[in-house]
């Protein structure tokens, strides 16, 4: 749990579950450069670096995650993961006047660098947690965003996080994700890619060689299912129904 005193912004932080997760191994293990040192959120914490490793295509994917959630957004929406640049500061400005919003993180160094940019609102909790393992109750947000995140988790984590977010979700509710996928077979940025995700992204591959409703518990059945690709097939917006 991050102590609120610990954090300088004024932003709160709410303990999440009473066992206070661990740093999860692979995240120690693979993306310590990225998430995880001190030196990499504060090398990594650049929206213009963000939007060169998306090869511009940031700010085209933060608009089309916030248009599927409104404006404004309304009821009480789930932010799984923090992320770097400015998406979580424009979905707090686009809250209507009594909506909520959740944003959980397993790692606290996460959450302190996300309370630096947010100002203080009671709308708005920062939730120590893990997204594969909530503390939250069964249909208890009206929607679930995901942005980037499941390519950084290990399939045994990834189906974990999903199977909460359908859980959380009320019926009739939306599961936002956002994420790589598959380009198409003559796109010049293929082979980078591969490379890419060989050295640096070893679980994002799955997204490439997987749907993401392949990776949904058995039985768990979305009303319904809306996909939209941008950049020639890299990057997927897929939208799951309770």
């Amino acid at each position: 749990m991050v102590p609120p005193s610990s954090v300088e912004a004024a932003a709160p932080v709410l303990p999440g579950p009473v066992a206070v997760p661990r740093v999860p191994g692979y995240l120690d293990q693979t993306y310590w450069w990225a998430y995880v040192h001190p030196k990499a959120v504060h090398f990594f914490e650049r929206e213009w670096l963000v939007n060169l490793i998306l090869f511009g295509n940031y700010k085209r994917l933060c608009d089309a995650a916030l248009a599927e959630l409104g404006e404004p957004v309304q009821g009480h929406t789930l932010q799984l993961a923090c992320v770097y640049g400015d998406l979580t500061p424009r979905l707090r400005e686009r809250l209507a006047p009594d909506a909520r919003l959740d944003v959980v993180d397993v790692l606290t160094i996460q959450l302190r660098n996300l309370a630096a940019k947010m100002p203080r609102d009671e709308r708005v909790a920062l939730l120590h947690g893990d997204s594969s393992a909530l503390a939250a109750p069964d249909a208890s947000y009206d929607q679930v965003l995901l942005f980037f995140l499941l390519h950084e988790q290990p399939e045994h984590v990834r189906r974990g996080t999903l199977a909460e977010a359908m859980r959380v979700v009320k019926p009739g509710g939306k599961v936002v994700i956002v994420d790589y996928h598959r380009p198409g077979g003559a796109h010049p940025l293929r082979p980078l890619m591969r490379q890419v995700f060989r050295h640096l992204e070893p679980f994002a591959m799955d997204l490439w060689d997987h749907d993401v409703l392949e990776f949904l518990p058995a039985g768990v059945q979305p009303a319904s299912v809306d996909k939209s690709t941008w950049f020639g097939g890299l990057y997927q917006k897929t939208v799951l129904v309770r």
